[in-house]
């Protein structure tokens, strides 16, 4: 018989972090100490000699290779029109370098100041970026990770704006005196050469301009510089004779000033809304003044102001009109309007109101040379949260579908799956039904930011991650090259009925906002079958198919509500003992009695979901289609416990789910539910701690105050965006309160800033500092004592032994709850797929109970080999494809069960992982080989079995940010 132990590969991302105090939780690298039968990590162990060591620690190599999603908090848009690639800084610090769908680069500011401007050394593979810290950077971008080639630091004025020249050595830098520097690109220094604000304006005028808000050179004479202040001063200054050629003066705030490519005329942007047209031969005074957006007054007077135009460009066409294009410039009437873009040609005004506010736009033009025609083509459009270009080749001005995955928290992401070496036709099927599904209206023309060069590599291999939304909506995105692309977006929230105003209030006992935010997901790439939990306490089974069909969509309700703490006992010496596991038991009823119902509306809410399913024929468009929803219902007045568990098995026909109050098994081929049983009854007579009721019955606000459902909570700040749940953290809260912040520090939010090639990578944690725990989690046997309830904290379907007994495997369910328990069920299924349909399947708890310390998380199966046993699957097949005999009815199941001996003996191991320990069992004997103590000082969020380099091992994401690898060695 093979025996296991675990050994460290891995410890942590930073050395300053400590890790467990217990077991193997300190130390780092290969060389942690092994670990003993049944007890902890020791010093003394195997040598590594006597073992073939198959994995190493320079395969545990973490690395950032990209980061997805929009840019946070952007503050500056730059453009090279040669080399086609777009930079956008960030108030961070961060910059992203975009080009063609694949190119996407990210780079730091170490000093995190906000990017105030950026500046492309046009087809020179050079970026400028000047900071609010009042420093200059030159970025070399003609290498793999882009680096700082040379800094400058302003230390007595602070940069207002900077411009540098096409193919021009001289960088101006505008200040906030008034002052303009000239730094000299090559060798990134001053160069001595200072405009003085008190030089550039006329010595009569007393009154400092303002800020430099525009530096541009002449389009005719790149020796002469227009310099804007904010005051409405304009200067045209002659750099080789150091003077200022003329003087401009209008009586509103400039904003921003652009020439046309004669050289001869410049456009201004003013606070009032309004755009001025100045001439070089009679700068006394515009010679042509417009309010675009003003209202024309009757008696002739000037039209009414409006607000600030923030920037405008005049871009010039060889056979048409120019263009003028701005931002801002609405009207003060309507102060709910959408930010806005004004595009004028001509005659012609087009407003296009965007989502979000405008943070900056750059027209894309056919030449880098500013004395040509620009002949613009598109308008790139940052927004806060999102960026947008426009076609301005064809009039409707279509806008350009974008490539990148930056609308990736389009909708707050509340849960993401990670799935490696998927089926190979996976991904062009999701790809071919969500292209079908995409909106209409885009332009027709290719994406125009295309430069950069992308490599895919020699070693790729089909990855896709499943991202959950808070408003319901599931996307597939292909990840197998790095870059994200979005495959197939599905919303959940179509199968219910749209709430009317004043309808929700079922739904606002559970959950304030968002009432379809999806809380967890379950996908079967072999069978294609998809399951989402969502916030509102129910769960949804798709199947995927390639035909559309118009179909009812069955619903179930499913009763688990049972609070053992609420049984009223006078005397709790003569409690009767728990049922036997083989005792027959109802569906389950509240035990509470009538007393503190929750009254609504003058009724008390019983049997009743949350939402309501859509009861006519829904079309379902190729793709997942839904083919079952299960709902928890209200149960005497309380409505039900948010789902923290979630399995299915498309061999078995079963989906599992639980929550804080029991388990729920559902046939979702049959459509029936099989299992509805408060998590003590599982127990059976094997329940090893005595558990006494309370009396008196406990407040039942005490689930309603806190928040511990992972991943959701943190994307809302604000309290006021609370959601009710109740998790494994359940087993540890005493009686006193428990602070809000407290719990919600505990969730792990869902980034997908880190991609690692293990599915440990599917969830980070952005408030995991351990500094900020008051106090770890307690363990399963103290928990008792504090709150009868017991989550379900982990579900997994494997051919396994039920009992200690058995000799040969079963269809089983492993069962883990919040307080470290295991449960076995047995799954007695049909003999033959002929008779799945029509003959029932029985779920019974088996007696077996095992335990561990902590939540209890994943789970796995080890053949005799120590080689990782996946699970039994279905096989594809479309349930709306062209019938064709019994072949295409027929089920195809694929078993991987354990190979049995002659000798009767042990021949399969289970791992499990619990929040604080990992435990190695021997089955059928049940005897526990190791044990390793992973962490005390704080606790695991998310564990998994994997196969890396064809050997297994145990990966681990740490709540104080750690991330450690368990190898399994056999001896």
């Amino acid at each position: 018989m093979k025996k296991f132990n675990f050994r460290k590969v891995l410890d942590g991302l930073t050395a300053s972090s400590p890790v467990g105090s217990s077991g193997g939780g300190s130390g780092s690298g290969a060389g942690g100490g092994s670990v003993h039968p049944g007890g902890t990590a020791g010093a003394a162990g195997t040598p590594r000699e006597e073992i073939q060591e198959t994995l190493t620690s320079d395969y545990f190599q973490i690395c950032k290779t990209v980061r997805h999603g929009f840019p946070y908090l952007p503050t500056a848009l730059a453009f090279d029109p040669v080399q086609k690639i777009l930079a956008i800084g960030t108030r961070t610090g961060a910059i992203r370098i975009l080009g063609r769908p694949g190119v996407d680069c990210y780079c730091q500011h170490e000093s995190g100041a906000a990017v105030l401007q950026l500046q492309f050394l046009i087809n020179e593979g050079a970026l400028v970026s000047a900071c609010a810290d009042d420093a200059l950077h030159l970025w070399n971008l003609r290498q793999k990770r882009p680096a700082i080639l040379h800094s400058l630091k302003f230390n007595r004025e602070r940069i207002t704006y900077c411009h540098l020249p096409f193919q021009s050595k001289w960088l101006y830098v505008g200040t906030e005196r008034g002052n303009t520097h000239i730094v000299n690109i090559e060798s990134f220094i001053l160069s001595g050469y200072v405009i003085m604000w008190n030089k550039a304006i006329e010595l009569s005028t007393k009154t400092h301009p303002g800020p430099v808000v525009h530096l541009s050179d002449s389009p005719r004479d790149e020796g002469k510089l227009l310099i804007g202040y904010e005051n409405g001063t304009i200067v045209f200054w002659d750099l080789r004779s150091k003077r200022a050629d003329l003087r401009a003066y209008y009586d509103e705030a400039i904003h921003s000033v652009a020439w046309h490519h004669e050289g001869k005329q410049f456009m201004c942007s003013h606070s009032d809304g309004s755009l001025t047209l100045w001439n070089l031969k009679s700068p006394n005074r515009p010679f042509q003044t417009t309010i675009p957006h003003g209202k024309v007054q009757r008696d002739g007077k000037k039209p009414e102001s409006c607000k600030p135009i923030l920037k405008v460009e005049y871009k010039t066409c060889k056979n048409s009109e120019p263009f003028v294009i701005f931002s801002g410039g609405l009207s003060y009437d309507k102060p709910c309007r959408r930010p806005s873009l004004t595009i004028m040609h001509g005659k012609a005004i087009t407003v296009l109101e965007m989502d979000h506010p405008i943070v900056d736009f750059l027209t894309l033009c056919e030449t880098p040379y500013p004395n040509e025609f620009q002949e613009p083509y598109a308008v790139v459009v940052l927004l806060e949260k999102d960026l947008i270009v426009v076609d301005l080749t064809q009039s409707n001005f279509p806008i350009f579908e974008n490539p990148y995955p930056i609308d990736i928290h389009e909708s707050p992401v509340t849960c993401t799956e990670y799935f490696a070496d998927c089926p190979p036709d996976l991904i062009p099927v999701l790809y071919s039904v969500g292209a079908k599904h995409k909106k209409q209206g885009y332009s027709n023309k290719e994406w125009p930011i295309s430069g950069g060069a992308w490599n895919l590599g020699a070693q790729t291999y089909p990855e896709i991650i499943i991202t959950g939304h808070a408003d319901g909506s599931v996307k597939f995105w292909d990840a197998s090259a790095i870059t994200l692309q979005m495959l197939y977006k599905l919303k959940t929230s179509k199968v219910f009925e749209k709430q009317k105003a004043g309808e929700g209030k079922a739904t606002a006992e559970i959950v304030e906002e968002d009432p379809f935010a999806v809380q967890m997901m379950y996908w079967c790439p072999e069978s294609r079958i998809f399951c989402v939990a969502g916030v509102s306490a129910y769960v949804i089974v798709y199947r995927f198919s390639k035909h559309e069909v118009n179909t009812e969509i069955t619903s179930l309700e499913v009763r688990l509500q049972c609070e053992v703490e609420d049984i009223i006992t006078p005397e709790p010496e003569t409690n009767p003992p728990f049922p036997d596991a083989s005792s027959q038991l109802p569906s389950l009823k509240s035990l509470s009695g009538s007393t503190n119902t929750v009254a609504c509306e003058g009724t008390m809410k019983d049997s009743i979901p949350c939402l309501s399913v859509k009861a006519r024929p829904v079309r379902m468009p190729p793709g997942y289609q839904a083919d079952l929803v299960i709902q928890l219902v209200w149960v005497d007045g309380e409505p039900p416990q948010q789902i923290t568990s979630l399995a299915v098995n498309s061999a078995y026909g079963l989906v599992a789910f639980g929550n804080c109050n029991g388990l729920a098994v559902v046939d979702f081929m049959q459509k029936t539910v099989l299992l509805s049983m408060g998590t003590l009854e599982l127990y059976g007579s094997s329940d090893p701690y005595q558990r006494q009721p309370r009396s008196p019955r406990k407040s039942r606000q005490f689930a309603a105050d806190n928040f511990c459902m992972r991943g959701l909570s943190n994307f809302y700040p604000d309290l006021t965006k609370r959601i009710r749940t109740s998790y494994q953290s359940l087993t540890e809260l005493s009686d006193s309160p428990v602070s809000l912040e407290l719990e919600r520090c505990k969730s792990p939010t869902s980034a997908l800033e880190l991609k690692c090639h293990c599915e440990l990578a599917k969830k980070t944690h952005s408030k995991n500092r351990e500094n900020s725990f008051s106090r770890s989690r307690s363990s399963s046997v103290s928990s008792i004592d504090r709150d009868s309830k017991e989550s379900i904290t982990a579900l997994y379907f494997m051919e396994s032994f039920a009992r200690k007994n058995d000799s040969a495997v079963s269809s089983c369910l492993w069962v883990g709850t919040g307080l470290g328990m295991v449960i076995i069920l047995s799954l007695n299924l049909p003999a033959s797929d002929d008779l799945r349909q029509s003959e029932p399947v029985v779920v019974s708890p088996s007696g077996t109970v095992l335990t561990l310390k902590g939540a209890v998380l994943t789970f796995a199966c080890l053949d005799c080999m120590g080689t990782l046993t996946h699970r039994p699957y279905e096989v594809w097949r479309d349930p709306h494809g062209a019938e064709d005999g019994d072949k295409t009815r027929k089920r195809k199941l694929v078993m991987h069960s354990p190979s049995s001996s002659q000798d009767m003996g042990d021949h399969q191991f289970a791992v499990i992982c619990s929040e604080k320990q990992a435990k190695v069992f021997s089955l059928p004997s049940q005897t526990c080989l190791y044990v390793h103590n992973i962490t005390e000082t704080s606790f695991l969020l998310r564990a998994d079995v994997v196969t890396l380099c064809n050997s297994v091992c145990l990966a681990c994401f740490c709540a104080n940010g750690h991330i450690m690898t368990l190898r399994y060695l056999s001896n």
